[in-house]
């Protein structure tokens, strides 16, 4: 089987296109889209629009709601610990939400789908990563899944992506995939969602208000490397700072594509 781990954002929406009109192949059997139920509502308008393009299915499913999971001091397996990686006086704590929220549910899905059959080799499963990426391609852990990157393949950078959509979908925009919370985002990401969408951006808040003091030890815990809230940073100085990146920082290779 040929599966698709869709993101929603740039790369992954462009390779599952693309395989629609031919240019990658061979064509796949489905896609499978993990929701975190925690993403810009321009995320789900997208995906919406995406499915009526595809030829194959798209599957949905989820590992429960990271917001109201973390807030309640709970992970996806109902555990007592944040799976989100804050930030405190200590550093940034350890990351597991992309495995918990992502990886594992579409895993899941895999399995059923392939009915207990899991021979070598079972499963490619195509990941959106493109060539100025690179580094975040990783192989899939388990025998019966081979994890390969079409656009690697041929040579596509997240910039070729924009312009491929541009051209077969003009006047369309591309959503950019990611929690709206997540503490990977830079600056910029910030400056853009507290400018463009202020839904996201007031959830945002509320959202770092509310896990300030659930932190392990006593620690106060931030969404923002600053530390500050996040309604009380200044944004303009983030290339001064060297902001984290999202696309760039230690990812599995399964969030914002």
């Amino acid at each position: 089987m040929n599966i698709i781990s869709l993101g929603a954002g740039v790369q992954s929406s462009v390779m599952a296109l693309m395989a629609a009109e031919g240019e990658l192949g061979p064509m796949p059997d489905c896609a499978i889209f993990a929701d975190t139920q925690f993403e810009p509502a321009e995320v789900y308008t997208h995906l919406d629009w995406l499915e009526t393009q595809l030829p194959f299915p798209v599957h949905r499913v989820t590992a429960g709601n990271i917001k109201t999971d973390t807030i309640s001091g709970l992970n996806s397996t109902g555990q007592k610990f944040s799976v989100i990686p804050f930030f405190s006086g200590s550093g940034m704590g350890r990351r597991q939400c992309t495995r918990e929220y992502k990886i594992a549910p579409i895993r899941r899905k895999i399995s059923e789908l392939l009915v207990g059959k899991k021979t070598p080799g079972a499963v490619r499963q195509w990941i959106g990563i493109s060539t100025d990426e690179a580094a975040r391609m990783k192989p899939s852990g388990v025998k019966y899944v081979e994890s390969v990157w079409p656009l690697i393949d041929v040579g596509m950078s997240r910039q070729d992506c924009q312009r491929w959509f541009e051209s077969h979908y003009p006047g369309r925009k591309l959503a950019k995939s990611a929690c709206i919370a997540c503490p990977f985002h830079n600056d910029q990401n910030w400056r853009d969602m507290k400018a463009n969408d202020p839904t996201s951006w007031a959830e945002a808040v509320d959202f770092d208000n509310s896990i300030r003091d659930s932190g392990s030890g006593g620690r106060s815990q931030f969404v923002h490397r600053s530390c500050k809230p996040l309604d009380e940073v200044d944004f303009r100085s983030s290339e001064e700072r060297g902001q984290l990146n999202m696309f760039n920082e230690e990812c599995e290779g399964m969030c914002g594509v």
